[in-house]
């Protein structure tokens, strides 16, 4: 296999030092380019890295002037033979569905091991996609929330992901497990939805989202 070309989009310089470090310990990779915002990577690409694109981009998603989101759809629409994985501390659903659908390959957070990213660019090489369980949930969860729920029904999105785990008949412990957040959490969305939906218990609240084939 010919050198994989990565180029590294991160506003955190210690960011970049580190992964410039893993990237260059392996005999396969180099580091074409680095940028500090998703502009800054964009402008890069249509100068001085236009005759040596990078296979893969690392991309933050959070960055000023152009975010990661912004800057993968900028990318991937002219450069679309370029590998984008979106290397990102936050795992909300939303942001999970935006980055794949703006055309990153993968989603991976920044806790991460070095083997592991590795593994990522390489994949990404192949038009692999890596997901690990927590994004492949997340990305799920996205999905759902945005295909089966009406947004007329005045519910958060964090509300109707409640709802639908309650249809699925799981207990609040499971979906504070699920959902990564506390049970008295749980128990406080469980209490809005039932004044929101003007029902009395759980049961009601479950067979109110099959009455609206929501599951």
């Amino acid at each position: 296999m010919s050198s994989i070309k990565v180029m590294i989009v991160d506003d955190h310089d210690m960011v970049r030092v580190g992964l410039r470090t893993y990237i260059s310990m392996e005999p396969d990779m180099q580091v074409v380019g680095e940028a500090s915002n998703g502009q800054e990577a964009f402008d890069k690409l249509n100068g001085e890295l236009a005759q040596k694109l990078p296979d893969v981009i690392l991309m933050d998603l959070t960055m000023p002037v152009l975010d990661g989101i912004g800057a993968t759809k900028l990318i991937s629409g002219k450069f679309p033979q370029v590998r984008i994985i979106m290397l990102t501390s936050f795992l909300e659903e939303s942001k999970v569905l935006e980055a794949v659908e703006s055309g990153a390959i993968s989603y991976m957070l920044k806790t991460v091991s070095s083997d592991q990213l590795i593994h990522a660019i390489q994949s990404a090489y192949r038009g692999m996609p890596v997901m690990n369980s927590e994004v492949s949930l997340a990305l799920t969860r996205g999905v759902r929330q945005r295909s089966v729920m009406p947004e007329e029904e005045g519910l958060t999105s964090r509300e109707k992901e409640v709802l639908l785990l309650i249809a699925e008949g799981k207990s609040n412990k499971e979906i504070s497990e699920e959902l990564f957040i506390s049970i008295k959490t749980v128990k406080t969305h469980v209490s809005n939805l039932l004044m929101k939906c003007e029902l009395d218990d759980r049961t009601q609240l479950a067979i109110f989202a099959h009455r609206k084939g929501w599951v």
